[in-house]
């Protein structure tokens, strides 16, 4: 029997699929469609439009975009929602509300009738939970990004969030500018809609959909409100119907190479550290698991070469108009698995051939001659962090990356807020800040509560940085010597737990180490005292299903039950099989 297509594909099962078919026709008509229209390919178009969502807020002229493409290649697009997922609007987390996206995806693009899917996100979570979706689901699929909000200006100083959300704010705690500034700052961080500016995570995740070949070519760094964003746009529709009959599933394009030249890219760009846990989903869909001491092998031999915040000091519109990523991966080209298939259906080699010559631009380095001589990430391990914790470090203090320091411990978020600011906090500028229950369990939903405000009593004396420690995340956008991701999380009984006030921690970020000055047998009297919670008997709905079903930072934040039962591959593992 014949693959059903079309309108054709998941019928509605009433026992007789010619009236399921009859039924689904009679009713789409009623749209005004006709018999010619619905005989096309249909290609899905995942629209993640919401009032909640300005990193979204030119969804409609994208979908426009996107119809006209899949129009002129002879497909019939029709669009539909799905959850929308911004990062200041979404309680308790957005990483919380990941794996219901993805969820969400996946199951519409299962029960509706597409041939192939265009998938529209930008803000942080949406783009590697609609990816996440997709590899399972595994129909054709492409990613299409919003694209980055255009910089504003303040008083003279270009700005733009949200590095320079967190940089003025840091003034404003720090008393060295007042409320009216602060105000007048708000008013420009954010000049028009699209994603943060700098290479937080939205710009990382944009960057790497196009590193795994699962973008267009040269589709990551255009702003949101330009012309460039809106041709992408189209021909992400005209190549959506192109991928159809050249069956270019999410398996032939996420394969382990693949990954490994994502991987290249992340640390290359200075990219969030959140990129590490959504590659590690995303593989893990593919049944590919992602090495983190491996992927620290990587980081010591691939440069920062991106100078964008928080890391250098440009912002991503700078980066588009210095190439985009294609400049990127041309000088990491010798690191990179050239023979990668991408969904244009040559190889990244073949595309970075065909791409226009390089020109002059300060704002990607060449790998002589890099900002940062190592990958923006390194993964560091200890009795602190058995199973491995994260650090920024080329957003990183230089004069801290080697440091012990008297742990200085906030219990949880509360506690940290009611203490961070008391004028009698012990607390000094040489001692690590340390929070504990805000990992996936935790908080729940691993908040970007990593990135521990300076007390206000030293932010008023100049200290800029300090060591600070946690099981949660940081925002790609934020800089600071910062340690995240500590796996197993404190909630669960990780070693986290057990610090208390007056520890002593040593933090060696060139030896990868990270460890808690304790002896053994006091941290065993110690774990034997913890308690465990009570269940929570009110528990319900989809937290009960994520506490009950959330794996920890090492092992992406999935849920279990949405892994395959094997990993065939892992990555990284081998050199480069082309250049």
């Amino acid at each position: 029997m014949a693959e059903r297509t079309g309108l054709k594909k998941g019928l509605t099962n009433y026992g007789d699929l010619e009236f399921s078919l009859f039924l689904r026709k009679a009713f789409i008509k009623g749209a005004g469609y006709t018999d010619e229209a619905l005989d096309r390919p249909i290609i899905g178009i995942a629209n993640t439009g919401s009032g909640f969502n300005p990193c979204h807020g030119n969804m409609p002229q994208l979908i426009e975009a996107v119809k006209r493409g899949v129009m002129l290649a002879g497909g019939i697009p029709i669009e539909f929602p799905t959850i929308s997922i911004h990062e200041s609007f979404s309680h308790p987390t957005s990483m919380f509300l990941r794996n219901l996206m993805s969820m969400d995806t996946e199951e519409l693009i299962r029960a509706q009738p597409m041939d192939s899917v265009v998938l529209i996100g930008g803000c942080d979570k949406t783009v590697p939970a609609q990816l996440m979706g997709a590899a399972s689901a595994g129909i054709p699929a492409i990613q299409l990004v919003t694209g980055s909000m255009l910089t504003g200006s303040h008083r003279g100083t270009r700005v733009g969030a949200c590095t320079d959300c967190r940089r003025y704010w840091g003034h404003y705690r720090a008393d060295e500018i007042d409320a009216t500034e602060i105000a007048d700052v708000n008013n420009q961080l954010v000049a028009s809609v699209g994603t943060c500016s700098v290479m937080g995570t939205a710009s990382t995740m944009a960057c790497l959909g196009e590193a795994l070949g699962i973008m267009l070519p040269g589709g990551a760094s255009a702003p949101a409100v330009t012309a460039d964003r809106t041709r992408i746009a189209e021909q992400t529709g005209t190549r959506a119907v192109a991928m159809i009959a050249a069956g270019m599933t999410p398996d032939r394009i996420l394969t382990a190479q693949a990954f490994e030249n994502a991987l290249r890219v992340l640390l290359a760009i200075g990219g969030s550290t959140n990129g590490i846990i959504h590659l590690t989903a995303i593989a893990g869909r593919m049944g590919i698991r992602i090495d983190l001491d491996q992927v620290d092998v990587m980081s010591a031999e691939t440069p920062v070469l991106v100078d964008l915040k928080p890391s250098g000091e440009h912002y991503m519109e700078d980066l588009h108009k210095a190439g985009g990523l294609t400049t990127v991966l041309r000088e990491l080209r010798p690191l990179l698995h050239l023979d990668a298939l991408t969904i244009t259906g040559r190889t990244l080699g073949e595309e970075l051939d065909a791409a226009p010559p390089p020109f002059s631009q300060n704002v990607v380095r060449s790998l002589s001659q890099p900002i940062y001589p190592r990958g923006g990430i390194a993964v560091l391990r200890g009795n602190l962090a058995p199973s491995g914790a994260i650090i920024k470090q080329s957003a990183a203090a230089p004069e801290l990356m080697v440091h012990e320091g008297r742990a200085v411990v906030f219990e949880n978020t509360q506690d940290m807020a009611e203490r961070i600011d008391l004028p009698d906090l012990d607390v000094h500028a040489d001692d690590v800040l340390v929070l504990k229950q805000i990992g996936p369990i935790g908080a729940p939903g691993m908040p970007e509560a990593g990135y521990i405000p300076i007390p206000k009593k030293l932010a008023r004396q100049g200290v800029k940085d300090m060591v600070r420690i946690s099981d949660g995340r940081m925002s790609g956008t934020a800089a600071g010597t910062i340690v995240v991701h500590v796996s197993p999380e404190s909630a669960c009984g990780g070693p986290l737990g057990l610090v208390r006030t007056g520890d002593r921690i040593e933090l060696d970020v060139p030896e990868r180490s990270i460890s808690l000055l304790v002896e053994q047998a006091e941290l065993e009297a110690r774990a034997r005292q913890l308690t465990s919670p009570e269940p929570d008997p009110t528990l319900r709905g989809y937290r009960k299903l994520y506490l009950e079903s959330v794996l920890q930072a090492d092992q992406g934040c999935d849920f279990d039950f949405l892994l395959p039962t094997e990993f065939t591959d892992s990555v990284p593992r081998s050199k480069p099989s082309s250049t």
